[in-house]
Formats: C-alpha cells, structure tokens, sequence
C-alpha cells in the first residue's frame, strides 16, 4: 500500500529485523498484561501505518479455521487447573481456555505484523533487504544473490499468479465445476482441475524468464551495481531501541 508515513520510509532491513524479532519475543508473553501491551503496541503501529483496519482483519479471515483448530486443540487436550467439563478423552480445564486465549492472540498479533510490514514494504524493497542481511553468509560459500532473486521473482509473480488462477476457475465455472459444492473431499477433487493447468503455465512462465534474462546477459549478481540503495536512518535506529524495551517489558510481565 503507498503511503508516506514513518513505517513507510523505514529501512526494509530495520523493518524484516524487527518483524521477525517481534515473532519471536511473543513467545515471552505469558499473562494478561503483557497481552495487552503486545496488543497496545501493534495497534499503535497501525495507527502509524495509516493503513485501514480493514486489511488487517481481511490477513486474518484466510488462517481463521487454522487458528480456530489449533486454539480448539490447546482447550480440549491441555490438562491443569479447575476442570470445567469432561467427556470421555475431552477435557476443559482452566489452564486449556488460558492456553486457548494466548494462542489465539499470538495467531493475531503476528498475522498483523506479517501483515504490515507487506503492506508498508514493496516486495523489491524486501528482497534488497534479504540479500544485504545473508551477504555475511558468503563467507561460507551461501548463494545470496541467487536467494535474493528467486525471492525477488516469486514475490513479484504472486500477483500474476493469482490472476492466472482466478482465469482458470473461471473457465472451470463456464464449463460447469462448482468449486463450493459438496464435502471436503468433492471440494479438493475439484482444485485439482486448477493446479494442474497453473503448473503448467507457471512452469512456462519461468522458462521464458529464464531465456529472457539470458538473452540479455545476466550472469548472477556478484558486481552488479544497484538502483535502490539501502540507507539506515535514525528512525531505524529508534525502532530497534523500542523492541528491546519491549522484550524488558515482557521479561518483567512474566
């Protein structure tokens, strides 16, 4: 999403290293309050972002029945505290509707922050960011700027792909396959049909990339100069500042 606010003019670095620090440190929340400052905090970037809410529920709707089952898993199998409800191997304790609550926030406040760093990033930006943070790992003979490109090229054909996908249930439609009829099984027997033919085109795809950038000499990274250049900023420098104070909040709310 374009936007000028702070989160936007952001080093991509600073924000995949605070994204991925923060997914981390969730797991160090294991009461109420810090709960709510986890949560104070992420909606605070929000805010920030001046992106509308509305993107951040629509990140969570696709991984709801996920976060569901896994939530109904940590109620009905963790065993401690008062019981509430027993049947048979099914139990509901205290410490299984806890453990539900807190997996169900971690769900949703990593889906968010997943979900503002690609809404606040451009998926370039992003891959430029991977590839300075493993260059390090030339060291040991990593093909960094090989990663950086198939990174690079799978994020900038999701969109491609999705069209290509929404064509070809449209076809399927035209000739009569109703992809939201039957049970569970009858519903995957009918994606078949579409990964199929999106195989195919996807592989056709990354055949003519591969000739194309042939073509034109493309014979890996090492040398090459670049259009974006990465700068690490004061604000940069701040955010990596208010994730430790938040893992020392953390700590102490344990």
């Amino acid at each position: 999403m374009p936007g000028d606010s702070i989160l936007h003019r952001m080093d991509p670095r600073a924000k995949l290293v605070a994204s991925f620090y923060y997914i981390g440190i969730i797991f160090l929340a294991r009461s109420w309050p810090a709960y709510a400052v986890l949560f104070v905090f992420t909606m605070s970037l929000v805010l920030i972002s001046k992106i509308k809410l509305d993107f951040f529920i629509k990140g969570v709707r696709p991984l709801l029945w996920l976060i569901l089952f896994t939530v109904l898993l940590q109620i009905f199998f963790t065993r401690g505290g008062h019981i509430y409800w027993q049947w048979g191997f099914l139990t509901l304790t205290r410490y299984g509707l806890l453990n539900g609550a807190y997996i169900f926030m971690r769900f949703v406040l990593i889906i968010f922050m997943s979900t503002l760093l690609t809404l606040t990033t451009p998926p370039l930006s992003l891959a430029d960011a991977i590839e300075s943070l493993l260059k390090p790992l030339k060291a040991i003979r990593f093909p960094v700027y090989e990663v950086a490109l198939m990174l690079s090229i799978a994020l900038r054909f999701v969109p491609t792909l999705m069209d290509e996908t929404t064509k070809i249930m449209n076809a399927q439609r035209a000739r009569g396959v109703d992809f939201g009829e039957g049970g569970l099984f009858k519903q995957m027997k009918a994606i078949v049909p579409i990964l199929i033919p999106l195989f195919v085109s996807s592989f056709n795809r990354a055949d003519d990339l591969a000739t194309a950038m042939e073509a034109r000499g493309y014979q890996g990274g090492e040398g090459r100069s670049k259009y974006r250049i990465l700068k690490w900023q004061t604000m940069d420098s701040l955010a990596m500042v208010a994730m430790a104070i938040l893992t020392v909040i953390l700590i102490i709310l344990r």
